[in-house]
């Protein structure tokens, strides 16, 4: 039963999460530990900042991870089968179909359409992990390390993945 659970929760993630992987995060982080509670909010944070370090798509990391976490090696397959296999067949459907609805004014409007409500589960989605860590952490690290993220990347220019880097190594040393 666990195969199937993590099959459906990765396959309606990923199936829902039009648009690549920003917008299924929300998406598996309320199957994953909201609805399984296969993970915390922590450790959803942590895998997520991780995962963001690492090279390649984000949803394809965190499936692999939990599955693996939760089924095994077994689980891990099934999970990345579930996220790859929408979009695998859609492409295969829809390729036939790109030269008909590339300028389609409802195309263009749908993409539109899709962005703000992508904003918006990123936004609640920061909303959560930012109360997680103030609650977990405390007032102090909380604000210096969004002080010191901001800092990094908007004033100084630093690569997101040096930024993310070092608040896992600030992480590892004041926060273990």
């Amino acid at each position: 039963m666990i195969y199937f659970e993590l099959f459906w929760a990765f396959f309606i993630s990923n199936i829902l999460g039009y648009g690549g992987g920003p917008p299924s995060i929300p998406l598996i982080q309320k199957e994953v530990v909201d609805h399984y509670g296969w993970l915390t909010l922590k450790e959803f944070g942590d895998l997520l900042a991780l995962g963001n370090a690492l090279p390649g798509p984000i949803a394809t990391k965190m499936a692999g991870f939990v599955g693996y976490q939760v089924g095994g090696l077994l689980g891990a397959a099934v999970a990345l089968i579930a996220t790859v296999l929408p979009s695998a067949v859609a492409v295969i459907i829809l390729f036939r179909f790109v030269d008909l609805f590339r300028d389609a004014p409802q195309v263009k409007a749908m993409t539109r359409a899709v962005q703000p409500v992508v904003a918006v589960l990123l936004a609640v989605l920061a909303y959560q992990f930012f109360i997680d860590a103030w609650h977990g952490n405390g007032f102090l690290h909380t604000g210096f390390l969004a002080i010191a993220g901001y800092v990094a990347l908007e004033v100084a220019k630093i690569h997101p993945a040096f930024v993310i880097t070092g608040a896992l190594a600030y992480g590892a040393l004041f926060l273990s």
